[in-house]
């Protein structure tokens, strides 16, 4: 979250801490439990060794695990039992075929990449979003959180963040509308081992109102601009760097950034998405489908939703100077992808229309800007589903093989990459893993993959183990 020198800590204060520490509250205590951990500096990637650089990156994450053989990877040669109910239709990359419920997207694929051969092998929630979000499996290996674990390995915003420490700009990396959870939240969310310094700034999303703000950008009722300036001017006076018990501290930097953020109007300003055209905010997707006899649900008005909302709002962030935006969709069970049982008829009515929606929207809406070369767009899930249709007529957990999209940031439009075999089960050429993924989004960074950072115990990790995916750039 804050720019520091190049030599890190792997404990400081979080920025609410750190907000209380700058106005002048438990100094000395706080700074007393650092622990320090070396970082080496970044290796720049050659110019001349991709495409421009992009300067953002969205990272849309669908918990949960969508049906690659329900929307990007259909198999119409398939046995029933594998094909499903779902039809294919023509887009615009002549001889491209997708979803029937997703016209949308079907319009921009000409602006899209896909990479059909993605796998790993965590076929749990919770390990396969670590790997999806890291580049790496958890040091716990395949199996589900149920009790708190520790974060060990930072998230790529995180890493991002740190490496690109030098950059000036109040908030790097965001997340929204909440943290995803199975049974605790999932830790892959957050700094890591970087230390929680690099945790992104969490804006929270009310579904209710469709509004959206930030604890951490949103002043105590009681400290008014004035009040502020005046602890900001009597702790300059007072020199309290100086006075730290001898450390080498960099409170000043810490007390520095926590106000920067206070006097945010930008972010403050991204957040308030109620200020957006009404047509925009339709244009992604304002409203839940109603609900039909048998649903479960009654009839009547569609309700508000999140989902297309939070698209827009990241496109808001980046507008605002945030390099990358973690989008999450779902936070829970039962809310989400996970369909085990009725696969089609949750993808038809709840899951394709919003997501097929929003996602073409966001494309769009990036590239009338001008934002869409220098922005990087990633959908995926934790996983895809299983060929063979179940007994309940759902599609369970499948990490073998699955498709990830990416949009913008330089991709070449209406490329594919790598492909399944005949039943979507397993890569049949150029297989792709979450760390090349990893590598291929720092390298877009104008990062190199084979950069170095340290853990607490001083042991190098590379910042991705995989290679970049560049065939589907230039």
């Amino acid at each position: 979250m804050f720019p520091f020198p190049v030599e890190l800590h792997a404990h400081r204060p979080s920025r609410r801490d750190l907000l209380h520490l700058g106005t002048g509250l438990g100094a000395v205590s706080a700074l007393s439990v650092l622990k320090s951990a070396s970082v080496t500096a970044a290796s720049i990637v050659n110019a001349n060794d991709a495409p421009k650089r992009i300067r953002s990156c969205i990272f849309v994450f669908y918990y949960g695990g969508p049906s690659h053989l329900d929307t990007y990877d259909m198999k119409p040669n398939a046995p029933d039992s594998v094909r499903g109910e779902f039809s294919g239709i023509a887009t615009s990359v002549p001889g491209l075929q997708i979803c029937e419920h997703m016209p949308h997207m079907a319009r921009v694929m000409h602006k899209v990449a896909l990479v059909q051969s993605m796998h790993h092998s965590n076929r749990l929630h919770d390990s396969a979003s670590t790997e999806t979000h890291t580049g790496r499996q958890g040091p716990q290996g395949d199996r589900e959180e149920f009790g708190p674990i520790s974060q060990f390995y930072p998230c790529h915003g995180a890493i991002l963040t740190m490496l690109r420490a030098g950059e000036q700009m109040d908030v790097p990396h965001a997340m929204l509308p909440w943290q995803f959870h199975n049974v605790v939240t999932t830790p892959c969310q957050g700094g890591g081992f970087l230390g929680r310094q690099f945790d992104p700034l969490l804006v929270s999303g009310d579904s209710s109102k469709v509004r959206y703000e930030s604890d951490e950008l949103n002043r105590p009722t009681e400290l008014t601009t004035q009040r502020m300036l005046q602890r900001e001017a009597l702790l300059s006076g007072l020199d309290i760097d100086s006075t730290l018990a001898g450390l080498s501290s960099p409170f000043g930097v810490y007390r520095q950034k926590a106000y920067e953020l206070l006097r945010s109007t930008v972010l403050q300003k991204a957040l308030r998405i109620e200020e957006e055209a009404a047509a925009t905010r339709e244009r992604y997707g304002m409203r839940e489908p109603k609900a039909l006899p048998g649903d479960g649900a009654a009839a009547g008005a569609p309700a508000r939703n999140l989902r297309g909302q939070n698209l827009l709002l990241a496109r808001r962030l980046v507008e605002a100077g945030v390099r990358f935006v973690n989008v999450h969709d779902f936070r829970q069970q039962g809310q989400n992808w996970d369909s085990h049982s009725q696969n089609f008829k949750q993808h038809k009515r709840y899951l394709l229309p919003q997501a097929d929606q929003a996602l073409a929207a966001l494309i769009e809406d990036l590239d009338d800007r001008d934002l869409l070369d220098s922005t990087l767009v990633v959908a995926l899930g934790e996983f895809g589903r299983t060929p063979k249709i179940n007994g309940n007529a759902g599609r369970d957990h499948w990490p073998d093989c699955y498709t990830v999209l990416l949009a913008g940031g330089g991709i070449r439009g209406g490329s594919v990459y790598g492909s399944s075999d005949s039943t979507g089960a397993y890569p049949k050429t150029n297989p792709v893993t979450p760390a090349d993924l990893a590598a291929t989004i720092y390298w877009r960074f104008g990062l190199a993959p084979r950069t170095e950072i340290h853990d607490r115990t001083g042991r190098p990790h590379r910042i991705a183990n995989g290679l970049p995916i560049t065939d589907i750039f230039g």
